[in-house]
């Protein structure tokens, strides 16, 4: 609604009124004059400082504009021969403001991350003598010109905030006019104004293309009658289309005044050849591109029709051309890419083609289309980085420009990425919540990063250069760096970092210049304003004081000439202790450990560690030097240190001994200890990263790295390894998956340079720099051929695409050919001077043709490609570079070509970079020149690759990686993607094409998010294994039936994307399938066109039923059913059927959710798996009162319990750690590490399901209708903890929702009383078609292996196929039934059949399909004829759930069961012949778990190692396989929650109708105990109070070391039990009782337990001997709703008591005792007795003595108060909703407080003048006990049944059926 007033546009000066100056600023020369040339009153800012004379907008800067506007008009005029400059802040979608100035004073663009200046360049007047003297000018910066015009200026926010700093533009804040300039106005808008033109003329003219309109009169110039607007006034719009230099400046755009020419007739015109020009695009941003936008809109004509063509570069000769070839020219102002074609005759040069670049309104997609997924590499800059989290489950390093965290369970990494050089130190506070890194270099940078998001918070940039350390205080409120200024010198800076989590503020505390060295400087854990710094020479101990920093040496006598290498405070917190009295500890290269007392500023102690040397050799040496020590680190009990001799070595503190030692394969040079101790961390100058676990002394390396620049990688597709070699002179092989270091091939005395793998066999050749080739053999180690033909280094090796041949050339010209096949590989032939010389074409100057019949490379000269046949090596083609650029005046130097490479068959296309940082594409057969692209990269492209289906192309060069569209034809046709901080050496795309792999200073590999496996125009083709897989299997071949093809000529060249159909229209049949279950009727007539079959059935979209083909058969072949209507979202299908001789049930139609009938009731299923909506009386209130956030009483902390009742309602994520699952209606997100909860409140109703996206960016949950309250899809930023959208269709509850694999679909299934299919667009969530099926379905998955494909499985054996169309204008559904074996159908006695319910799915590789089923069977069906090939028994019991990963199937069923099976080769069950030949270990039950409950939710890893699985009875279990171990993550209840009693803080106990007692820890919600009575219901319980004595002293260390008193409860049989929670058993039972026990309490003292039961009769009996003492009979008759008791004695209320105790019964009477227990003394001293209307609160008369229908009212609660000694505090059904105080001393009601509903439960507590009450309506009320204000908090799910206090009213708990909430109470 903000953004309607601005709309169209929004005139700052009028809306402002800024000649009244009260919203504005004026500040120096500024004044109005009347300009003749626009005619009216403008603004003169002029002045020698344009800083000190300006306009501003809004009045100050705390203000803002908050103007949403895209676009930007300045209406305005430099001054002649003057500067100006203008400033405007505008603010991104994350709030981070950021200043865009321009100015004539800049010479050049520069930016930083809030601030980007553009150079303005001024034009003089069109045909002035200052424009005439400007041509040929190189330089047009500067000041304004003599003569200058009127200028419209025109930004895009939107396009220069995504192009230059990746953000998404929000408003704009203020704006800044300085001198020299007048000023017209300023307007801000979202359309795209063009000038000149009047509406009238907009409307004769056809209109402008959306988004553009005619200028208003507001913004429009005065033009007189025969003038044109463009003559007399310049436009100016940035971003533009001109490509004068220098780039991203703001300057007028050449092609912008023909802008609104129009052409008159058909006549063609000659234009200027215009290329595609990359350079404008910006490299060193923070990441990859987002959407370009034009600065210049086309006209409403595309192109002109030319009537003849017109000559091209020659008037006088006649050219032949090939009548394949096409010609068209267009006016200059479209795209386009230039395109060269030879000529058939001899005469002439080439020719130029201008063909129009098709302009399809989009970028690059997805958006990024890779993602950074692994980094193998440690160090770069410095190896002396490796930190510990808090939690030890992490390390974080740095690895070049990137900083690195990984898990070091499962290797998984995060990513900060954003520094542009070498990253040189890190540093963590104490709670790792705050990172900070720094960059090396001339240009130093401080990134200070969140660390559990990776947001980068805030950048300094105090130092010059060489930043070399950081450190964080405990806290992270302050960080120290070390590096240097200007003059070399050491700079120490201090910056304030305590606002940068709030405000992103970082402010310097303190600075410091100093000489002296400085290596390392620490915070002191204990104290913020104290560190410690060593260096060469000097140790000095720093401290902040009064904004200062100051430092003093220590004094180092003897040891003042020694080189220090690290240093650290002494651990521990001692509050005691001064921070003067502790020590530092500090190393040095000689070896010597060094003790420094602070106090004293001195040395301490000294120790030194030696070589160990024989007894001779120590009698002749007198001088023996110590080993260098590079790093220490100290905790409370060791200290660790790390030397030069490769040893790790850990020390007590007393140094007396070596305690543990690793040796390391090089100089150890970081160290870390993990919070507890027990986890070193090492990081080596070897590049590697290793862990030492103390407790077990084990040693476990978790990253091995180069050390130096990587030159080549090669990869074998068939064993997922990677081979790289370095200029460390190592090669070493990789694990894929993994990537673990496998294999280290070092050659001490060559270099490698270039490396090849053989195509099939586990072999791979190596060249070096030597010229050298060596053929090694992976699995043997060893080398199978050496050849020393080449005298020069070897600059390129590649295996020929069939394993035949391996070429190899060296940097001095010769081409070498050996023979493959043969194991000594020898040499076949070789040529001299042929390849061109020069090593800078390594790794790769050879390239072979995909089908292996070519070879290209650069050469015999740098100006020419040869290609020459692969056999022979016999030239067939030589490509000359210099001739072939069309722009002849403009080329400065000869191109030459760099590199060369072949794209996929399918594209047959030879690419050549060249030393222009041109893109040459040529036929790979003829060399004819197809497209030129230019400015691909800025300094140059270093690596090329192109994807096996010819999509995509990916190139290296700048430091950064760019993924292009390989056909050009986009909008924006590349992204770009740092992290490297070299340049790339070689770029690859992994074999299966889903991923990337870049080198350069280390390895990284990246996902590859584009991958869309296409799908063949007939059943479905077998898709790729997984990672890095070589070749597919060949597709079966289909018949194609006239359906099928004439979708396919529907659908023209695209690929057809839909499950299998019927063969023909005519002959409605298909092929059988070849399994165990379908065999072919005639297997010798393989020349059949079809064979019938009677079972199918079609939905034929209205593409189909348009075609005249198709209706001349319809009514031969088939009988109409029936037509689906539809709404508006999706065209109607006709489902088309032949005749039926097996029950194969049709879909209900599609379209929307039909209301039901009144009386109609649908059957609930079968299935244990449909989810149905737990059964509830009372909706959420309508009414309510709610308090703001920030003063609301109650805070949500935590919830005990997971909902059993859910299906799918759990979700973990390995990868990120996420994990998620629902109690109620609220979803919880817990991290695993730290067990904290965040709670996402949105639902009214119970939560069905939830579903994730693959990103794990935004959570989707579902909830059905109950009263009011209609059904509800919230999806939810999960980073934000917000809902972003909340979704309304279905009429009632959800069983499914599911994310399509690029997120780009999400679905959702109804349950049983509507079984639609609702498909959404999850970028606007948007409802883009639905289908109702005509049976229920139980579950749906989308198919991982093909694009818009899904099944879905249910009642009735439903299986259905479906197929989301998106190839026509509206988006449809297509949908096939599969059929049902025999074998899968239920046959009974009487001979009849039923098909069987299937529950579950699970797609697997290989085409293959598993489907549970009700009946315990798992059936595999074939996804490419969508058929069941066979079928096995997996449990006794209804199958709920399937996960398959690789090999391995789970099952999870219903009867409590996991079973892991081995699945592989069941896929080859589908082929014909003997099944028995089954590869070992398919089809094999592996393992079994049981569980305490039915599975109603899962995930595990991709391993199958582990995973999280949640039961019906509210338990989420961790579940370990390879341990064989299940721990239990999260219990709860699974029945209704009866009482809880809280004792300390500290314990929970709550009991349930499920006979359940457990004792939780309040804090971390752990379960401590469970006592369980089976075939009871626990009603009620009580701790005994603390000083009763009733207690036992714990022995589990976990639990509070205190005494835990007794519990006693209830129970619904009558007994009364007490259990000792210590000793985890049962102290006493009782049987006072002969129904059901409803309240229970100790006494005050303890001596007695006080139960009362639903008849109405109290029992008191001694906790001691078990015996019933007193039996109380005056509430006799109905049930006894509560008892308490007070803890005051010799109380003054006009009464004798020791103690008072009082019981109230549901028929709202409270009686009141006194009692002394040890005299047996109990009287009655007050019976209370509260009126009540005769009816319920539902309006129903009461019957006189009906004792149930008390059951029916609200209960009857009292409490005594403990703020006041004799009031008793009383809620119950009466009169009206209220609580009374009821006063024992006056013995009448004193005051009421009024209440909106009525009250379920009550507490009130000591020290916390509050009152808590529950509601039906499930609210939690919470009341001033004095005031009688009260406020009411949502989000539990039923009715409130029980509200507690904990002591002192810390906490506040809170039940709703089976759900516990513990709340904070904040008042």
């Amino acid at each position: 609604m903000s953004q309607l007033w601005q709309h169209p546009f929004v005139n700052l000066f009028k809306h402002f009124n800024i000649s009244s100056w009260k919203k504005s600023t004026k500040e120096g020369e500024v004044s109005t004059v009347m300009d003749k040339t626009v005619k009216c009153t403008v603004y003169r800012i002029t002045g020698s400082i344009p800083a000190g004379n300006y306009i501003q907008l809004p009045k100050t800067g705390s203000q803002s504009l908050g103007l949403t506007g895209r676009y930007f008009y300045l209406l305005f005029k430099p001054i002649p021969t003057k500067y100006f400059v203008v400033h405007i802040d505008v603010a991104t979608h994350d709030n981070l403001v950021v200043r865009i100035s321009f100015s004539n004073l800049f010479k050049e663009f520069k930016s930083t991350s809030t601030w980007l200046q553009f150079p303005f360049v001024c034009n003089a007047s069109k045909g002035s003598i200052h424009a005439l003297a400007a041509v040929g000018s190189k330089d047009h910066s500067g000041p304004a010109p003599m003569s200058t015009h009127w200028t419209i200026l025109c930004l895009d926010f939107q396009y220069i905030l995504s192009m230059y700093l990746n953000r998404k533009y929000s408003y704009i804040k203020g704006v800044r006019l300085c001198a020299n300039m007048l000023v017209k106005n300023i307007f801000t808008s979202d359309l795209l104004y063009e000038p000149g033109m009047s509406f009238e003329q907009v409307k004769k003219s056809g209109g402008f293309p959306d988004g553009v309109a005619a200028l208003p009169r507001e913004m429009s110039f005065p033009v007189s009658r025969g003038e044109r607007w463009q003559d007399l006034y310049d436009i100016i719009r940035f971003p533009n289309d001109a490509s004068q230099k220098p780039f991203d400046s703001i300057q007028h755009s050449n092609l912008g005044g023909k802008k609104s020419e129009s052409a008159s007739g058909n006549t063609p015109r000659k234009v200027d050849i215009k290329k595609v020009d990359v350079s404008k695009c910006v490299t060193d941003r923070v990441s990859m591109i987002h959407n370009l936008t034009k600065g210049k809109q086309p006209r409403g004509k595309t192109f002109h029709v030319t009537s003849e063509l017109p000559s091209v570069g020659v008037d006088d000769h006649v050219i032949q051309t090939d009548s394949r070839e096409v010609h068209a020219f267009v006016d200059r102002d479209h795209d386009s890419i230039r395109f060269e074609e030879e000529s058939r005759t001899m005469k002439h040069e080439s020719i130029s083609q201008i063909i129009p670049k098709k302009s399809t309104g989009h970028s690059l997609m997805p958006d990024p289309i890779i993602r950074l997924k692994r980094i193998v590499g440690f160090g770069g800059c410095t190896f002396r980085e490796a930190l510990w989290t808090l939690d030890g489950t992490m390390v974080v390093y740095p690895c070049h420009a990137i900083v690195v965290a990984m898990k070091i369970n499962n290797g998984h990494q995060r990513f900060f990425i954003g520094h542009t050089d070498k990253v040189s130190c890190i540093s963590m506070d104490g709670t790792s919540n705050l990172l900070a890194s720094g960059q090396t270099g001339q240009l130093s940078v401080v990134r200070i990063w969140k660390f559990q998001s990776g947001e980068c918070l805030a950048l300094c940039k105090t130092h010059v250069h060489s930043l070399q350390n950081l450190s964080f205080s405990q806290k992270g409120n302050l960080l120290c760096g070390v590096g240097k200024d200007g003059q070399g010198r050491n700079m120490v800076v201090i910056w304030n970092t305590s606002k940068v989590t709030r405000s992103q503020e970082v402010t310097v505390m303190a600075k410091a210049h100093t000489d002296v060295d400085i290596i390392r400087m620490k915070v002191a854990a204990f104290d913020d304003t104290r560190m410690v710094s060593c260096g060469r020479d000097n140790i000095r101990l720093w401290r902040v004081k009064e904004g200062s920093l100051r430092s003093a040496p220590v004094n180092l006598g003897e040891h003042h000439m020694m080189e220090f290498s690290d240093v650290c405070f002494e651990a521990g917190y001692h509050s005691d202790k001064d921070p003067n009295d502790r020590l530092v500890y500090a190393c040095s290269k000689s070896g010597h450990i060094f003790e420094i007392d602070i106090k004293k500023v001195s040395i301490h102690h000294v120790r030194r560690l030696l070589p160990t040397v024989s007894k001779s050799s120590k009698e002749k040496e007198t001088f023996r030097s110590g080993i260098a020590i590079n790093c220490l680190s100290v905790n409370e009990m060791f200290c660790v240190t790390g030397s030069d001799d490769g040893y790790l070595r850990l020390w007590p503190l007393d140094f007396a001994h070596v305690y543990l030692e690793a040796e390391h394969e090089g100089p150890v040079t970081a160290v870390d200890f993990t919070a507890d101790g027990l986890k070193i961390l090492a990081g080596t100058a070897s590049g590697n990263l290793g862990i030492l676990d103390v407790s077990t002394r084990s040693y476990t390396t978790v990253m091995r790295s180069h050390v130096d620049r990587i030159q080549c990688v090669a990869v074998d597709p068939y064993r997922k390894h990677i081979a790289t070699v370095s200029n460390d002179r190592t090669i070493r092989v990789w694990d894929a998956d993994t990537l673990q270091q496998l294999y280290d091939f070092s050659a001490q005395d060559d270099c490698p340079s270039t490396i090849s793998y053989h195509p099939s066999r586990q072999i791979f050749a190596c060249g070096f720099e030597s010229g050298i080739v060596r053929v090694f053999n992976v699995q043997t180690t060893t080398m199978l051929a050496e050849h020393k033909q080449h005298r020069g280094k070897v600059t390129g090796l590649s295996f020929s695409p069939t394993g035949d041949y391996l070429y190899s050339c060296c940097s001095l010209g010769s081409l070498a050919q050996l023979d493959a096949t043969s194991d000594r590989y020898p040499l076949l032939r070789l040529l001299g001077n042929t390849v061109a010389r020069g090593e800078k074409y390594s790794p790769d100057a050879l390239a072979v043709s995909p089908d292996g019949r070519r070879v290209a490379f650069v050469g015999p000269s740098e100006y020419t490609v040869t290609v020459v046949d692969a056999k022979t090596l016999e030239e067939t083609l030589r490509i000359d570079i210099t001739s072939l650029s069309t722009n002849q005046g403009a080329r400065t130097s000869l191109d030459s070509a760099l590199k060369v490479a072949y794209a996929p068959l399918n594209v047959n296309h030879l690419l050549v970079v060249t030393s222009n940082n041109k893109l040459l594409k040529f036929e790979g057969r003829t060399g004819r020149l197809l497209a030129e692209i230019d400015h691909i990269h800025r300094s140059g492209c270093t690596a090329l690759s192109v994807t096996e289906n010819g999509r995509h192309m990916a190139t290296g060069g700048d430091k950064v990686i760019k993924i292009w569209d390989y056909s050009m034809k986009l909008d924006a046709n590349f992204q770009v993607f740092i992290g490297h901080s070299e340049n790339v050496s070689r770029v690859m795309f992994t074999p299966d094409g889903q991923g990337l792999l870049s080198v350069g200073e280390a390895l990284y590999l990246w996902d590859f998010l584009a991958t869309k496996p296409e799908s063949p125009k007939e059943g479905r083709e077998y898709r790729e294994k997984n990672y890095f897989t070589a070749h597919a299997e060949k597709p079966f071949e289909h018949i194609k039936s006239p359906v099928r093809k004439s979708l396919g000529e529907s659908f023209m060249d695209l690929p057809r994307r839909s499950p299998p159909r019927p063969t023909s229209v005519g002959s409605l049949g298909r092929i059988e399938d070849l399994s165990s279950i379908h065999k072919l009727s005639n297997e010798e007539d393989e020349d059949c066109v079809s064979i019938t079959s009677e079972r199918e059935e079609i939905l034929v979209g209205p593409e189909l039923r348009d075609q005249p083909k198709f209706h001349t058969k319809e009514k031969d072949d088939y009988n109409q059913v029936e037509i689906e209507e539809n709404n508006s979202l999706m065209q109607p299908h006709i489902r088309y059927k032949s005749p039926i001789h097996t029950p194969i049930k049709k879909s209900a139609p599609s379209g929307r959710t039909p209301k039901k009938k009144q009386g109609s009731e649908t059957p609930k299923p079968g299935a244990f798996k449909h989810f149905v909506q737990r059964e509830k009386s009372f909706g959420m209130a309508q009414r309510r009162y709610t308090a703001p956030p920030n003063q609301a009483g109650l805070k949500l902390k935590a919830v005990i319990g997971y909902n059993g009742n859910g299906r799918s309602n759990m979700i973990w994520q390995p990868d990120t750690g996420v994990f998620a699952y629902t109690s109620g209606n609220i979803i919880i997100l817990e991290d695993l590490n730290t067990s904290e909860q965040k709670h996402l409140a949105g639902h009214v109703e119970e939560i069905s399901t939830i579903a994730m996206q693959n990103d794990c960016q935004v959570l989707a949950s579902a909830s059905g209708s109950f009263g009011m309250a209609g059904s509800q899809i919230c999806i939810w930023d999960i980073h934000q903890l917000v809902c972003k959208k909340v979704l309304n269709h279905h009429e009632y509850d959800v069983v499914c929702l599911t994310y399509s694999r690029d997120d780009r679909f999400l679905i959702s299934v109804g349950d049983f009383r509507d079984p639609t299919i609702v498909v959404w667009n999850t970028h606007s969530y948007g409802l883009l078609t639905t289908s109702r099926a005509a049976h229920p379905i139980h579950d749906l998955k989308w198919d991982p292996y093909t694009v818009n494909e899904f099944a879905s499985v249910g009642q009735n054996g439903t299986v259905l196929f479906w197929l989301l169309d998106e190839t026509s204008n509206n988006i449809s559904l297509n949908v096939h039934e599969a059929e049902l074996p025999d074998e899968l159908f239920k046959t009974h006695h009487g001979g009849s059949r039923d098909p069987v319910e299937f529950t579950c799915l699970e797609y697997a590789g290989d085409s293959t399909l598993f489907i549970g089923s009700n009946n315990g069977n798992v059936s595999a069906w074939d996804t490419r004829h969508n058929s069941c090939f066979m079928h096995w028994e997996a449990d006794s019991s209804e199958i709920d759930f399937l996960v398959c990963r690789g090999g391995q199937l789970l099952t999870g069923s219903k009867g409590r069961n996991l079973r892991m099976w081995s699945v592989v080769g069941v896929g080859e069950m589908r082929l014909p012949g003997d099944h028995n030949s089954m590869r070992n270990g398919g089809l094999t039950m592996e393992d079994e778990m049981n569980l305490d409950g039915s599975i109603v939710s899962l995930a595990f890893d991709d391993a199958m190692d582990m995973g999280i699985v949640g039961t019906s009875v509210g338990t989420l279990w961790y579940i370990n396989w390879g341990e064989r171990t299940s721990v239990r993550l999260v219990s709860g209840h699974k029945n209704k929650v009866n009482g809880l009693s809280v004792y300390e803080n500290e314990l929970l106990a709550s009991c349930a109708d499920d006979g359940g007692l457990r004792i939780w820890y309040i804090n971390s919600r752990e379960q401590v105990l469970q006592f369980q009575v089976k075939d009871q219901a626990c009603t009620c319980l009580s701790f005994a109070p603390k000083s009763s004595g009733i207690t036992s002293v714990p022995t589990n260390s976990q639990k509070p070391d205190k005494q835990v008193p007794y519990i006693v409860a209830g129970y619904s049989d009558g007994t009364v039990r007490m259990f000792d929670v210590n000793k985890v058993e049962m102290a006493l039972k009782m049987h006072p009782h002969a129904v059901a026990v409803t309240a229970i309490s100790f006494s005050s003292d303890g001596h007695m337990i006080i139960s009362g039961g639903s008849d109405g009769l109290i029992a008191v009996s001694s906790p001691t001997t078990g015996m019933t003492v007193r039996v109380i009979t005056d509430h006799k008759g109905t049930s006894i709703t509560s008892i308490d008791v007070s803890n005051k004695q010799d109380q003054d209320m006009g009464i004798s008591t020791p103690l008072l105790w009082l019981a109230a019964s549901a028929d709202r009477r409270v009686s009141v005792w006194s009692a002394d227990w040890s005299k047996d003394f109990c009287e009655l001293i007050d019976w209370l007795s509260f009126p009540a209307p005769a009816f319920t609160p539902d309006g129903s008369i009461i019957p006189k003595e009906d004792q149930v229908s008390f059951s029916r009212l609200p209960p009857s609660l009292a409490k005594f108060s403990p703020e006041e000694p004799d009031i008793i505090v009383y809620t119950g059904y009466g009169m009206n909703k209220q609580i009374q105080f009821y006063s024992l001393s006056q013995r009448k009601v004193v005051r009421t407080v009024a209440l909106t509903h009525w009250s379920t439960s009550l507490d009130v507590v000591l020290d916390c003048p509050l009152v808590a009450v529950g509601a039906n309506e499930r609210l939690v009320k919470v009341v001033d006990y004095y005031e009688g204000s009260f406020q009411d908090f949502i989000g539990h799910n039923d009715s409130v049944q029980v509200v507690k206090f904990s002591q002192g009213g810390k906490f506040l708990l809170t039940a709703s059926h089976s759900e516990i909430f513990v709340w904070e109470v904040t008042v």
